[in-house]
């Protein structure tokens, strides 16, 4: 990427992308965050890096993490969570998104699951961050492959593997998460959610915070901005997406895009067309 962020509040602050043309459902990320303060968020494949230097400070399910240098992090699939520096300087980091399918696919094990988001464990980040660089300069395809192979390799023995059994809660829920999916670009209400849930409103919005760690409204809104992801990445116009997600216009998409994922639309569209 050339050039800084303009969003970003320190001239410091960097964040990169990148997509290899034949693994759709596999994204690269590495960035150097002094200032920035990621909104919760969430991305649709488990999110496993880590950090090279400097302390993040993040909220996942429900609880504040931090990740020092020299460790691993992996994040299940669809989860909110938040990120700030917490150390002076900031922290670097690299990243991998990959799409659960593409998981079971390459490993031959449906149903990972990560239970500790951060673990402490030199020889692991480094061999991760080497990695992670090596994907992010390969040139081939079959290349590519056999590094992603590796990396999921070197993620198994953390991984629990097959899922553990949902529980009756997330089952509850499971058909308002795919009516939220299914009604990004409307303006839902509250009773409504619950109806579909077979509860009063209140009770329907306890439950659900106690669930998932957030409201309907900020799973909605992380929802819908990764689905605008998802269409920016097919070179969708930033104001069709805006509106197609349920955003107010193309400012907005801008403003929530960027507090998100560290970059703004058009900088994100440019970054994955390489």
């Amino acid at each position: 990427m050339q050039g800084v962020p303009d969003r970003f509040p320190s001239p410091r602050d960097e964040a990169e992308f990148r997509l290899a043309g034949h693994r759709a459902s596999v994204e690269l990320y590495r960035a150097h965050i002094v200032r920035h303060a990621f909104d919760p968020h969430t991305h649709d494949g488990f999110g496993l890096g880590a950090i090279e230097s400097g302390v993040e400070r993040f909220r996942y399910r429900g609880a504040d993490h931090l990740a020092p240098p020299g460790s691993v992090v992996m994040m299940n699939p669809d989860e909110l969570h938040t990120g700030r520096a917490e150390t002076e300087d900031g922290w670097h980091y690299r990243m991998a998104y990959i799409e659960p399918a593409a998981v079971a696919e390459i490993t031959g094990e449906p149903g990972w699951w990560f239970g500790d988001v951060v673990r402490e464990d030199m020889p692991d980040a480094r061999r991760v961050t080497a990695l992670l660089d090596a994907l992010w300069q390969a040139g081939e395809p079959l290349a590519f492959d056999s590094l992603l192979f590796e990396l999921l390799a070197q993620f198994r023995r953390h991984a629990r593997v097959p899922h553990a059994a949902v529980d009756g809660g997330a089952v509850r829920f499971a058909p308002v998460l795919d009516y939220l999916h299914a009604h990004l670009s409307r303006r839902l209400t509250l009773d409504e959610l619950a109806n579909v849930a077979g509860l009063s409103p209140f009770h329907f919005l306890r439950q659900f915070r106690a669930q998932h760690h957030a409201t309907p409204q900020q799973l909605l809104m992380a929802l819908r901005l990764a689905e605008a992801k998802r269409q920016l990445s097919r070179g969708e116009a930033p104001a069709q997406v805006a509106a197609a997600v349920g955003l107010v216009d193309q400012a907005h998409l801008t403003r929530t895009f960027a507090r998100r994922y560290g970059l703004t639309p058009a900088r994100y569209q440019k970054a994955i067309a390489r």
